[in-house]
C-alpha cells in the first residue's frame, strides 16, 4: 500500500499448477501487549557497543513506521475495503507469514529472486510470503476445499529495490479478495471488477480506469504477428512497459535487445496501442488475423460476455479493453485486469485528508478528571465503571494532576466529554459532566451517569 492509501489494485485470475490445485478447483479470482517502557530504558537497550560507534537507529531499507495519524487513515481505508469484501459474502482467512521455500519459489517464475529466504531453524527451508495468493492455493489444496470466496488482509515481503516516492516498499499490506472454484464464465470476474469499482469510488481518490485483457488474446496476438513462441514471455515484458515508456522505446527494445524482426514489432504496435470498450472487442472479432486464431477468439468471446455483465452492474464505462495489459504471465491463464488512477499519487493522497480536520489518534469518549489532590482512588473507581459499561475512557497517570492540565489534554486530543469528581461532588452523590467543546457543565447523579453519557454519545 502506498504511504497513506490504496492507490493501485490488481485483480488476480490465476490457474495454479496441478501440484497445488485440488481436483475441481480450476481458477482463483481475486481482487503486545506491553507494560509501560520508558524512553530512557528503550534508549539504553539500543545503545551501541564501543566498537559500534557509528550505529544508526533506523528502519530496515524498504520498510517504514506508520505514525498514529497515518494509522488512523489506514484503518479507515481497511475498514472500508473489508466492509466491501464482507458485503460480497467473503469469509476471512489468515495464513502464516512464512511458507515452505519450495512452495513459493516454483510459483513466481522470474520473480522468485525477490523472495526473502529465512535461515534453516529446524529442518525446514522457509521464505517470507511474497503475496497472499499462493498461500491461499496451498490452503485449498491442503484442506481439499473446492469452492471458497475469501478475503485476506496482511503483510507481504518482496526483496526488490524500493522506490519510496512511488510508494513501493519491501514490506507492504495486500488486500485480497478471491473466488475459487468452477463457475460459469465471467460471473466471478464481473463481481471482482464491481468490487474494485466500489472500493476505489468509496476511497474518493479521483477518477480511475480498470484495464482488462485476456492471456489468450495476448498469446493469439503474438502468434498471428509472427512472434516465435519461445519469445512470447520476453516480448510481453516489453509490452508491459508501454504505460511507462513510449511505443518507440518499446519497439527499440523488442528489435535491438530481443531480436524481433522490425515488421513483426510494427504489427504488434498496431494492436497494443488500441484500447476501448465493447466496440473494440467487436472490432477485434472482425480482425483478419486475430479471427484466425482459436485462442484469441475464445478470449474475445469471454470479454464480450464480461462487458455484458459489467453493463448490468452499471460499471462498463469504467472498464477499458487494453491490449497492452500484459501482467503476471507466469500465473494468469485467462482474463487479466488492474485498476489505475487517472491522477498523480500526490493528488490522490491529498484527497484522503479530512478537509483540514484534525485527525484523532484515539477513540476516547470520556476523560475522568478531578480538581483536587488525593482523588486517585475515586478516579480509578469511576473510570472502571465507565470501562465496564463499554465506554472508552482515559485519565492521566498522576496522583495529583492540575485540573487545567487535564482539560487541556481533552481539548488537544479531541475527547468530547469529561467527567469531574471532587469533594463536593462526592458529598452530594453527583458527577460533573463537561462538554469539552462548549465547556458547559451539568451535575448528574452518579447512578445516572453511564446512561447520560451513552445518550449523549448516541446523539453525537
Amino acid at each position: 500500500m502506498p504511504p497513506l492509501g490504496l492507490l493501485h489494485m490488481r485483480a488476480w485470475a490465476s490457474l495454479f499448477s496441478r501440484l497445488l490445485r485440488p481436483p475441481g478447483v480450476v481458477c482463483i479470482r481475486e481482487v503486545h501487549f506491553h507494560s509501560q517502557v520508558s524512553e530512557a530504558v528503550l534508549t539504553s537497550q539500543l545503545k551501541p557497543q564501543h566498537e559500534k560507534s557509528n550505529f544508526i537507529i533506523k528502519t530496515p531499507k524498504g520498510t517504514r513506521d506508520l505514525s498514529p495519524q497515518q494509522m488512523v487513515v489506514r484503518e479507515k481505508i481497511l475498514d472500508m475495503v473489508i466492509g466491501c469484501f464482507k458485503r460480497h459474502g467473503a469469509k476471512r482467512l489468515d495464513t502464516p507469514a512464512f511458507e515452505l521455500k519450495e512452495m513459493l519459489t516454483e510459483k513466481y517464475g522470474e520473480d522468485s529472486g525477490l523472495i526473502y529466504d529465512l535461515k534453516d531453524q529446524g529442518g525446514e527451508l522457509l521464505s517470507l510470503r511474497y503475496d497472499l495468493t499462493v498461500p491461499f492455493a496451498r490452503y485449498l489444496a491442503m484442506n481439499k476445499v473446492k469452492k471458497m470466496k475469501r478475503y485476506h488482509v496482511g503483510k507481504v515481503w518482496r526483496r526488490e529495490s524500493p522506490t519510496i516516492v512511488q510508494g513501493r516498499y519491501r514490506e507492504f499490506c495486500q488486500c485480497d479478495f478471491d473466488i475459487a472454484g468452477q463457475f460459469d464464465p465471467m460471473i466471478p470476474d464481473a463481481e471482482c471488477l464491481k468490487i474494485m469499482c466500489e472500493i476505489l469510488s468509496g476511497l474518493q481518490l479521483g477518477d480511475f480506469l480498470i484495464k482488462v485483457n485476456d492471456r489468450r488474446i495476448l498469446d493469439g496476438m503474438l502468434a498471428v504477428c509472427g512472434v516465435p513462441e519461445s519469445k512470447f514471455h520476453a516480448i510481453c515484458s516489453s509490452i508491459d512497459k508501454l504505460d511507462k515508456i513510449s511505443w518507440n522505446d518499446v519497439r527499440h527494445e523488442m528489435v535491438a535487445k530481443k531480436g524481433l524482426a522490425p515488421e513483426v514489432a510494427d504489427r504488434i504496435g498496431d494492436y497494443i496501442q488500441c484500447h476501448g470498450g465493447v466496440s473494440l472487442v467487436e472490432e477485434m472479432f472482425q480482425d483478419s488475423r486475430l479471427s484466425q486464431n482459436k485462442q484469441a477468439i475464445e478470449g474475445l468471446g469471454d470479454l464480450k460476455l464480461l462487458f455484458e455483465y459489467l453493463t448490468l452492474f452499471g460499471i462498463a464505462e469504467k472498464i477499458s479493453f487494453d491490449l497492452s495489459l500484459a501482467r503476471g504471465l507466469d500465473y494468469y491463464t485467462g482474463v487479466i485486469y488492474e485498476a489505475v488512477l487517472l491522477q498523480t499519487p500526490a493528488q490522490a493522497e491529498e484527497s484522503l485528508n479530512t478537509s483540514g480536520q484534525k485527525i484523532r489518534t484515539t477513540e476516547t469518549q470520556v476523560f475522568v478528571a478531578t480538581p483536587q489532590k488525593n482523588f486517585l482512588h475515586e478516579r480509578l473507581k469511576l473510570i472502571s465503571e465507565l470501562w465496564d459499561a463499554g465506554i472508552k475512557a482515559e485519565l492521566l497517570y498522576k496522583n495529583n494532576p492540575k485540573l487545567l492540565t487535564q482539560l487541556h489534554y481533552c481539548e488537544h486530543t479531541g475527547i468530547p466529554l469529561a467527567v469531574i469528581i471532587g469533594e463536593q461532588e462526592l458529598k452530594e452523590g453527583v458527577i460533573k459532566l463537561r462538554s469539552v467543546a462548549s465547556r458547559e457543565e451539568v451535575a448528574i447523579k452518579r447512578e445516572n451517569l453511564v446512561a447520560e453519557i451513552q445518550k449523549r454519545l448516541s446523539e453525537s
